[in-house]
């Protein structure tokens, strides 16, 4: 059988156990004890911003997910974000692009998505190095608090206003 050049997908076209099985491989097995799950609570993720990636073989090797989170301010006012990861990678695959290639298709699909109005501001807890090409930056979230332990300079933002958004808040699940 021919190889086939890797492929975006929809998430929500992948058998849910292999995500997890990915996800276990990228993260290890104390992932689901990190702040970022306490941070999305237990809302689905959003399938229209994500997506799979399959490499030339048809395996899955990387993922990314997008899930609706509020940041709340002392007056219990909650601002909707879109909170993005985990963008997960198999250990072995990393370094080959599937990471940037997921980034820059949920941008995309976020720019379709908001071509009326500006896409709802992103937060992620990653490696500023590794995010600010993609917009991302700690410069306004230094205010916020978390539901557990965070590294402030790991707390990212990208949004073309931040001042929008409260200057502190505390950022959690979006609850109806």
């Amino acid at each position: 059988m021919d190889k086939l050049a890797p492929s975006l997908i929809p998430l929500d076209a992948v058998d849910p156990a292999m995500v997890e099985q990915l996800l276990d491989r990228a993260f290890g097995p104390g992932r689901k004890a990190r702040t970022a799950y306490k941070v999305r609570g237990d809302a689905p993720y959003l399938p229209a911003l994500s997506f799979g990636m399959v490499d030339e073989d048809r395996m899955l090797v990387a993922t990314i997910q997008a899930w609706p989170v509020a940041l709340t301010d002392a007056q219990g006012r909650a601002f909707p974000l879109i909170m993005v990861g985990p963008v997960a990678v198999l250990p072995e695959k990393q370094g080959d692009g599937f990471g940037t290639a997921l980034m820059l298709a949920q941008a995309q699909a976020l720019g379709e998505i908001g071509k009326e109005v500006e896409p709802l501001p992103q937060v992620l807890i990653g490696d500023a190095p590794y995010y600010n090409r993609f917009g991302f930056s700690a410069d306004y979230t230094g205010g916020w608090t978390l539901p557990g332990p965070w590294e402030a300079e790991r707390l990212l933002l990208r949004c073309a206003n931040p001042a929008i958004l409260p200057r502190e808040g505390t950022l959690g699940p979006w609850k109806l």
